[in-house]
């Protein structure tokens, strides 16, 4: 008898051990099923209270009156975040979000002159004559990319890149090489190129479509390949003229990472830059925003979940899945944090737009790579 009680005792533990295995596992399969799946409430966060009345999307959550023109503020729409929710579209392949993107670009962000404005207030008007770079770059990549994955509207997007890319080409030039910006007004360009504008992607979409010249992707390529490095960081600017490479004293890591990325196309892959955000990231559980850098200290304590975004995108295309979702997870519990805004990364009741879509660009970029 006692044999008998001993032996369903153990059949019970054995079925509660099963039992309890099967929920864990369904767990972790919702879990990573939601990493693959499902559409980032930061979706709804950009739409709901990043988006001005005429589609734009507004540089800061909250109102603020802009003081001066090289400055933004308040709910100016930047073409940098025109540029990166035109390349979360396509990543996501949706295309009536890219068709919403490309009508903002052409009714307001596009000028006469066929050059972007790099910013607008918040009723889509310029008072600026300027351009940004990498912006540009940004949004030339994704027309073309839109225009090879989908057939609706393609001979219009090229025609739009094209014009775009000319325009770099003919004004946003010195010494051969592209610059930051060109003043259209003034008829002036700076002898400096930042390295984060070095956009070797886009620029690679640009010669495969014939809108540079044969070799200008190679001239860029390298660029970034023979560029110097302190041992674990990378220069801020080159000078066309002098042919100078500059270090910022305090480092900005969204800047870093940026290069980073762009780094990964050519055969110098960013290892010692990664080997040190990997020791950063388990020494302090962190990744702060700025560093010191003839000393490596952290230089602020905030972190800023761009940083995180730029920092999964680099371990999806270095193949790091692992190290990608450890940045995954400690990113999200960032998000959400005032309840008053699901989905965004609001701290103090405000939010920079760049700091919704980097993080929203490496979640999609994971979810992709998880898929495959």
């Amino acid at each position: 008898m006692k044999s008998i009680k001993r032996r369903r005792l153990t059949w019970l533990v054995a079925l509660s051990v099963i039992a309890v295995s099967i929920i864990a596992l369904s767990f972790l399969y919702m879990k990573e099923r939601f990493v693959m799946n499902e559409v980032s409430p930061t979706v709804a966060f950009v739409q709901n209270h990043m988006t001005n009345p005429n589609g734009t999307l507004a540089s800061y959550l909250q109102d603020a009156a802009s003081e001066q023109a090289d400055i933004v503020a308040g709910r100016e729409a930047l073409s940098e975040s025109l540029g990166l929710w035109m390349q979360y579209a396509v990543a996501k392949n949706d295309q009536a979000l890219f068709e919403q993107s490309y009508d903002l670009l052409t009714t307001y962000f596009l000028m006469p002159q066929k050059y972007i404005a790099w910013k607008l207030d918040k009723e889509g008007k310029s008072h600026v004559t300027t351009n940004a770079l990498g912006d540009d770059f940004r949004i030339v990549d994704a027309l073309l990319k839109a225009a090879d994955q989908w057939q609706q509207g393609r001979d219009a997007k090229l025609t739009t890149a094209a014009e775009i890319s000319r325009t770099l080409s003919q004004s946003v030039q010195n010494e051969g090489y592209f610059v930051d910006f060109h003043d259209f007004a003034g008829g002036y360009s700076p002898d400096t190129l930042s390295l984060v504008y070095v956009d070797l992607p886009a620029l690679e979409q640009m010669e495969k479509h014939e809108m540079l010249q044969p070799g200008t992707y190679a001239k860029y390529e390298n660029l970034l390949q023979n560029m110097p490095d302190d041992g674990v960081f990378y220069p801020k600017t080159f000078n066309v003229v002098s042919q100078q490479f500059t270090y910022d004293d305090k480092v900005n890591m969204i800047d870093q990472l940026i290069v980073a990325n762009h780094l990964v196309q050519t055969s110098r892959k960013p290892d010692k830059l990664i080997s040190f955000l990997k020791k950063e990231f388990k020494t302090r559980h962190q990744l702060p925003g700025q560093y010191v850098r003839n000393n490596r200290a952290p230089a602020v304590t905030y972190e800023s979940p761009s940083v995180y975004g730029l920092a999964i995108l680099l371990a999806v295309r270095t193949g790091d899945p692992k190290w990608a979702k450890l940045l995954y997870n400690h990113m999200i519990t960032m998000r959400g944090q005032d309840g008053a805004y699901p989905g965004g990364y609001v701290f103090d009741g405000n939010t920079h737009m760049f700091d919704n879509l980097f993080p929203l660009l490496g979640e999609t970029e994971l979810q992709k790579f998880l898929k495959k």
